[in-house]
Order: C-alpha cells, then sequence, then structure tokens
C-alpha cells in the first residue's frame, strides 16, 4: 500500500505539491541545489509516495533555483561517506524506475554531476536556453557511475566518451540533436511549454499512461521477440480489463470526448 507524507510532514530541501493530477516536485536547497543525503531521501520519499495515487497521472520535477542541480556535494563524496551516497542516489534511482507515472523534468540552469544524471531519468526533458549538462568527475579523480552506464543508450557511445572523458558540457541546443532533451525553449516561453504537454497528459487515461509507460520502460535492452511477447501480452490481458479502454472505445464511435474513470 502506498504511503502519503501526513499533512504535518515538511520537507526541508524539496517542495512537494499533489494537489493536482501532477505531482510537482521541487527541487528546494539554495543556491545550488547541492544533491546531499538527506535531500535524496526527501527525493526518494516523494516520488515512493506516488504509488497507488490514482489521482496522480504524472510527475513534474523542476527547480526553484538558477542552476537546476550541481550534483553531489562534496562532503558526501568523501570516501567516508561515499556508500551512504550512493545508496541515497540509488534509491531515487530506484523510486524513479519503479513509478509508473510519467516523470517530465524542466531545466532552466546548469545541471552538473549526478544533476546531469536525474535528468537523465526523466521519461521527458524541457529545458531552456539557460540549461547545460555537464559531467565533470574526471577533474576529481573519479567517474560517474550512473551516467556512464545510462548516457549510451540515450545519446549514443561515442558522445558518451566525449562528454565523460573531457568534462566539457553539453549545451541546450547540443542535448536537443543528441536527444537527451525533448524540447528547447527561450525561457520566457518555458510555463506555455510545459503547459501544453501537461494538459495534453490531462486528457488522458491515468491508468493507460502508466502501462504505457511500464512496457516502454520494461523492453528497453531486451530482444525484439521478447519485448513484443511481453507487450501483447500486456495488451491482451491487462490492458483491455481496464474500464478506461472500453469507454475509450465508446468515445470514439459516438464522436466525443472520453469520460475516463479516474481523472
Amino acid at each position: 500500500m502506498a504511503t502519503t507524507p501526513s499533512a504535518a510532514q515538511e520537507f526541508k530541501f524539496i517542495k512537494f505539491d499533489t494537489s493536482s493530477f501532477t505531482a510537482l516536485i521541487t527541487l528546494n536547497y539554495p543556491p545550488y541545489n547541492v544533491l546531499t543525503v538527506p535531500m535524496m531521501v526527501e527525493l526518494a520519499e516523494a516520488i515512493e509516495s506516488l504509488n497507488g495515487r490514482a489521482d496522480v497521472k504524472c510527475i513534474l520535477l523542476d527547480s526553484s533555483q538558477k542552476t537546476f542541480s550541481a550534483g553531489i556535494s562534496v562532503e558526501d563524496s568523501r570516501p567516508e561517506r561515499v556508500f551512504q551516497t550512493l545508496d541515497a542516489f540509488n534509491r531515487v534511482f530506484q523510486a524513479i524506475c519503479e513509478i509508473s507515472k510519467p516523470l517530465i523534468v524542466v531545466v532552466n540552469g546548469p545541471a552538473i554531476g549526478a544533476g546531469s544524471e536525474l535528468v537523465a531519468f526523466g521519461d521527458m526533458v524541457i529545458a531552456t536556453t539557460n540549461a547545460r549538462f555537464a559531467q565533470p568527475e574526471v577533474k576529481m579523480g573519479v567517474f560517474p557511475p550512473f551516467a556512464a552506464v545510462m548516457l549510451p543508450a540515450v545519446i549514443g557511445p561515442k558522445k558518451t566518451y566525449e562528454l565523460i572523458l573531457t568534462g566539457q558540457p553539453l549545451t541546450a541546443e547540443e542535448a536537443l540533436a543528441f536527444g537527451f532533451v525533448n524540447k528547447v525553449v527561450a525561457e520566457p516561453d518555458l510555463p506555455k511549454a510545459v503547459n501544453e504537454i501537461l494538459t495534453r497528459i490531462g486528457e488522458f487515461s491515468g491508468p493507460v499512461l502508466e502501462m504505457t509507460k511500464r512496457v516502454i520502460g520494461t523492453s528497453i535492452g531486451k530482444p525484439l521477440d521478447v519485448a513484443m511477447k511481453a507487450s501483447q501480452d500486456i495488451y491482451l490481458n491487462q490492458l483491455y480489463a481496464l474500464e478506461d479502454v472500453a469507454e475509450g472505445l465508446r468515445a470514439v464511435v459516438e464522436k466525443r470526448k472520453p469520460v475516463w474513470k479516474n481523472k
């Protein structure tokens, strides 16, 4: 059963709002949103609490600061604390992987190190021309454990080597060209761009969105025949068990907008 933060609970390093169908999570640790262990624990707890929430269709992750995130703090990168740091970041990664609700990330400034890795976890990324994405860990004598594994599938192996081995950042436009982000807009146009995506998502069935994301996510990296078999099994045996499927088909025939069970 999902756990929902009590009304009395207040997060210290993030803002968390579930008053609409979009759960809004805002990184809020001035001035650079450094990812400390306590902050990552809060982030994981917020995402985990959304499991089973039928009233939430998607998650929007953004920042209240000019920097999206400067990555892991120096203190939490020290040898005596790095195990706890990796454990906390892995919990965030697992929470994002296990949540079936689409995650949209909004970036309006630099995303550095683990901050850039956090962006890579997003299902969709909207960036402004202010955004920069960098993995400068080699400059500190380490490597980015998540980016080293994830980025080849996202931006390709050649660009991954360049990004990680040189530590040079990607501009927003470069990130768009390599498929790291979905859309780049000028800062004044950001609210409109975000609202357009959320409005579109809001028109669809929450359970169908969740099932669709789950199929896409679990198919990545699998042999085509295995992925197709699993997808068709879910399509026939789980999707068509949803009341929203029958309603969607009726709405098409009756030439009207569907009225989903879970709006």
